[in-house]
């Protein structure tokens, strides 16, 4: 058996379900008697590549047009899961949130991969959107939450003003397509077993010890459920 347990992780920053799965995911691995030998990648995914957001952008509204559905439908969705965040320990403000695009902040977490801080800058990016209402879409806001975590300014500057990793992106989620991803979270475990959505953490510790246990495997994905748990796709959030 190798030495480290890989989880790839397909993600949007614009997808509330994908901060709750990062909670399950972390919160199982402390559950996992071998945690440290676990590695996380974060692969790129956008539930709307082609979104155009401006200043007057309400989410509510959003909803309610996109689903053709009234406002006070889209505004139980969104107490819904401000609900199911809070119980994995989250806080979201969604009447702070400001709609963006996110193929940016896809590619400085490509740069913060290359120096193994992706997972915290994927943490501080979900934190903004999600919580603080910061536009993940701006410039010098995706800087300011870079060299928090501890990119170097000129490294930053250098993605951020040009396409660079824009490739890279493209090929994250033309391989979650490759794979059969329909939403977000997606989580592939050591390239054979797959979980769909923000399961509960008890799914989440059994899928790891059975992967453990199991050893080195084929390339041929699994999926051990189906899309019934929380996840975003790109007709919506379930």
């Amino acid at each position: 058996m190798g030495n480290t347990l890989k989880i790839q992780i397909w993600s949007d920053i614009m997808c509330p379900f994908c901060y709750i799965g990062k909670r399950r995911i972390e919160g199982a691995l402390q559950n996992f008697e071998h945690k440290d030998a676990v590695e996380i990648e974060w692969k790129s995914f956008q539930l709307d590549a082609g979104f155009v957001a401006s200043p007057e952008d309400d989410m509510v509204e959003h909803l309610a047009e996109k689903y053709r559905k009234d406002k006070d439908w889209a505004q139980e969705m969104l107490n819904n899961m401000t609900e199911n965040a809070k119980n994995a320990g989250l806080d979201f403000n969604f009447e702070k949130a400001v709609m963006a695009n996110s193929l940016h902040a896809h590619r400085l977490l490509h740069l913060a991969k290359k120096y193994n801080l992706a997972n915290d800058l994927e943490e501080l990016l979900f934190k903004a959107y999600l919580t603080d209402g910061k536009n993940i879409n701006d410039l010098d806001t995706l800087k300011a939450l870079g060299l928090e975590v501890g990119l170097n300014g000129e490294a930053i500057d250098e993605v951020l003003n040009s396409d660079a990793y824009a490739n890279e992106v493209q090929q994250d989620i033309e391989e979650a397509q490759s794979v059969g991803v329909q939403g977000v979270p997606f989580f592939v475990f050591d390239n054979k077993y797959a979980v769909s959505g923000a399961q509960h953490v008890e799914t989440f510790v059994k899928t790891l010890e059975k992967v453990w246990e199991e050893g080195k495997f084929d390339s041929k994905v699994t999926v051990l459920n189906t899309t019934d748990g929380d996840s975003c796709g790109i007709d919506g959030c379930e």
